[in-house]
């Protein structure tokens, strides 16, 4: 493992797995507060243990298992040994994960994970290929390996969530904060005046928040900010107008609680987004047209000297030498131009 005290991440995306985060990182001191993720988290542990609180319970999660996270579960996330751990992790969205139980596996209704802790060295060594394919830009290895991996985990661990519990009066009433504090995710009441406007007593609404969303009000709202902010960020809002759209006071309050729930600074998540939409534009861009630019580009040094070399003909000069650039190249050799 890297020296003691080192940490490093990497959150990014590939373009040819859309719908998909993808992580690397190798935390020591890092703790990730209570939140939730809108996709499904799948980690492989490559050394050291992850211990993350999960449905009332400490996890532990060390080299050759998979930490598994449904959506919308609320967890945290923190080192179970002094050294830290490293992991790889991929991030499906629910579509992608419905997509691949409903063609090969026999679950019907919403799939996902029984446990949040599995010994299955096999698939935490297919999460690490789908990374380093993504690095490799290898597509077809990346999905294909994906794939299999999801497949894999359904069947060793896969079942059918559970339904949401039935409208009782206390998950309306959580129900009716949550849809007021998105509505006013900036700028958000006191619990007191919260609780006074949906007609109830602040602790009435805070044991209703709680049952319903697994969480108190504040912290549901700061990882709703977070992922908000993500949004923005996606969309290449800047961090500082991020952070003032969301409701944190400036930036480097938004760095700080964006850094305890997605692992990484806003700064450097966004510049990853940056470069798969960087990626997309480029791919999206027809080759004849890519070509021709490429080719203006690379030749219009020539054009200016054949111009200049007429002219000092015309004023009866000593023409350029032989070793004068012609322009004569072949239009494939040109710097940039795809290898096939």
């Amino acid at each position: 493992m890297a020296a003691s005290g080192e940490e490093r991440a990497r959150h990014w995306r590939y373009e040819e797995l859309p719908g998909v985060d993808l992580l690397r990182a190798r935390y020591v001191r890092k703790k990730f507060v209570r939140h939730t993720h809108e996709h499904f988290v799948i980690a492989a542990i490559a050394e050291g243990v992850e211990v993350f609180h999960h449905r009332g319970a400490d996890q532990y999660a060390g080299p050759g298992t998979l930490a598994l996270v449904n959506p919308d579960t609320p967890h945290t996330g923190r080192a179970g040994v002094p050294e830290g751990w490293r992991y790889g992790a991929v991030y499906p969205s629910p579509d992608l994960v419905a997509e691949i139980a409903a063609e090969t596996t026999t679950l019907r209704g919403t799939p996902g994970f029984v446990s949040p802790v599995l010994d299955d060295p096999g698939a935490a060594r297919l999460v690490h290929q789908v990374l380093r394919a993504a690095d490799e830009g290898n597509a077809l290895a990346a999905d294909t390996l994906l794939r299999v991996a999801v497949t894999r985990l359904l069947r060793r661990n896969g079942g059918v969530l559970p339904q949401r519990a039935a409208r009782t009066a206390g998950h309306g009433l959580a129900a009716r904060a949550r849809a007021v504090l998105e509505d006013r995710i900036a700028e958000p009441p006191t619990l007191e005046r919260l609780a006074a406007d949906l007609g109830t007593s602040p602790f009435a609404l805070l044991r209703a928040f709680r049952s319903a969303y697994g969480m108190p009000p504040h912290t549901w709202l700061t990882d709703a900010r977070v992922r908000r902010a993500r949004r923005l960020l996606d969309e290449g809002t800047a961090p500082a107008a991020t952070a003032a759209a969301v409701g944190f006071t400036d930036q480097s309050h938004l760095s700080r609680h964006f850094s305890r729930i997605v692992g990484v600074p806003p700064g450097a998540y966004q510049r990853e987004r940056k470069n798969v939409q960087d990626a997309r534009s480029r791919l999206l861009l027809p080759s004849g047209v890519w070509q021709k630019r490429q080719l203006s580009q690379t030749r219009a040094p020539d054009a200016q000297e054949r111009r200049a070399r007429q002219g000092t003909a015309a004023g009866n000069r000593t023409p350029p030498s032989s070793g004068t650039p012609s322009g004569s190249g072949s239009p494939s050799a040109f710097p940039g131009s795809p290898s096939g």
